[in-house]
């Protein structure tokens, strides 16, 4: 039986992003987030508008989406409640959270140097990827923001390409972390072979 609810919040699982930003010392802010969805060499973030990392992309006009696996739950939940904004915002700072400069220290994740003008990109994570900003807009609720980005450059570790067709991720080995209802979850075994992945 259906019952007409209202959730507190519509948050049915994407996968978590760690996305790395330079602030405007040159530093590298990190900042975990779940939002995001891709399309192609498109992708779209939404995250609050007063988070340091859009003030970083904003100025910048780039960041690196580091895609950590379920291995690294604990790392990226470390993270959960601090910002790169010394100037906390109100409602963040009563929900608990606190100004960290040193987030892959807290993380107790390791920094690869970025390329220039690009930020740090996380060792660990299997995936990372160098965005552009496109498009930045209002999102219709108050301090929300859509980012559309395209995806300029890709790093995949090896542990997780298909071992015959190497420009291919192979789903059997690559365990993203998942978001959903504000829970950490993974991925399980596969549930039916797909007729579409047959074509790509």
């Amino acid at each position: 039986m259906h019952q007409v609810i209202k959730p507190k919040i519509l948050y049915f699982g994407t996968p978590v992003v760690l996305i790395s930003t330079l602030n405007e010392d040159g530093s590298t802010n990190l900042a975990p987030m779940s939002s995001a969805w891709w399309l192609n060499d498109s992708c779209m973030l939404g995250m609050s508008n007063r988070s340091q990392t859009v003030r970083n992309i904003l100025r910048e006009g780039r960041c690196v989406l580091n895609l950590p696996s379920a291995e690294l739950v604990t790392a990226v939940d470390r993270l959960a409640l601090t910002t790169g904004r010394e100037d906390v915002p109100d409602d963040k700072a009563q929900m608990g959270y606190v100004y960290e400069p040193s987030k892959f220290e807290v993380a107790g994740l390791s920094a690869t140097p970025g390329e220039p003008g690009w930020p740090d990109r996380v060792a660990e994570c299997p995936v990372q990827m160098h965005a552009a900003l496109e498009e930045a807009r209002d999102f219709s609720s108050p301090h929300l923001a859509a980012l559309e980005l395209r995806i300029v450059q890709t790093w995949m570790d090896d542990s997780i390409l298909n071992s015959e067709r190497r420009h291919h991720v192979d789903p059997d080995k690559w365990r993203p972390l998942i978001m959903s209802f504000t829970e950490f979850y993974g991925l399980g075994a596969q549930l039916h072979p797909s007729r579409l992945a047959q074509v790509f």
